[in-house]
């Protein structure tokens, strides 16, 4: 094969065919071609879009809700978690004063010396007192109903009650 047939054969590949969904006519330069192909390759059709969309809502309608329901249940697991350090730290108390704090004193006792307290051999907790998840402080009754005292966080809705996320949780 000469190099005229190379030529025509290499022509013939570089000049395709190509019908328009419009009108149906054929084109047959090569740069008509190159600028239909570039165009096309720039960007994506409006119905492309829409699907990838129409995708990414559907994942994410699935996945939301599980997880902001993790979030929910890690936020109670922090508050039992704190409670039962609270709980620990008012045991030490005890055993070092012989009572657990009044309800006066409160849970501020187990960072502070109250006055009255010559046995206090604190502090009971390495920080301040902690908040609940829910940035609310801890209620401590004593005496108890259930037991020596009372530890209460009133839940994310922060109102004595509730269900779910918004139940109180209590040490008892």
């Amino acid at each position: 094969m000469g190099p005229h047939g190379l030529a025509s054969i290499l022509h013939a590949l570089v000049t395709i065919t190509i019908f328009t969904d419009c009108e149906n006519k054929m084109i047959t330069s090569n740069n008509m071609l190159l600028q239909i192909i570039r165009k096309r390759a720039a960007g994506f059709t409006l119905l492309e879009l829409l699907v990838v969309m129409a995708i990414i809502g559907l994942l994410a309608g699935y996945v939301a809700p599980r997880y902001f329901a993790q979030i929910g249940k890690s936020e109670v697991k922090a508050a039992r978690a704190q409670m039962d350090s609270l709980e620990k730290a008012l045991d030490q108390y005890r055993l070092d004063t012989g009572h657990y704090p009044s309800q006066e004193q409160g849970l501020a006792a187990l960072i502070k010396r109250p006055s009255n307290e010559p046995r206090w051999d604190g502090p009971y907790l390495k920080k301040d007192v902690p908040l609940d998840p829910w940035g609310r402080p801890y209620g401590y009754k004593i005496p108890s109903e259930k037991g020596d005292y009372d530890l209460v966080s009133l839940g994310k809705d922060g109102a004595p009650g509730g269900t779910g996320e918004a139940a109180d949780i209590q040490n008892n």
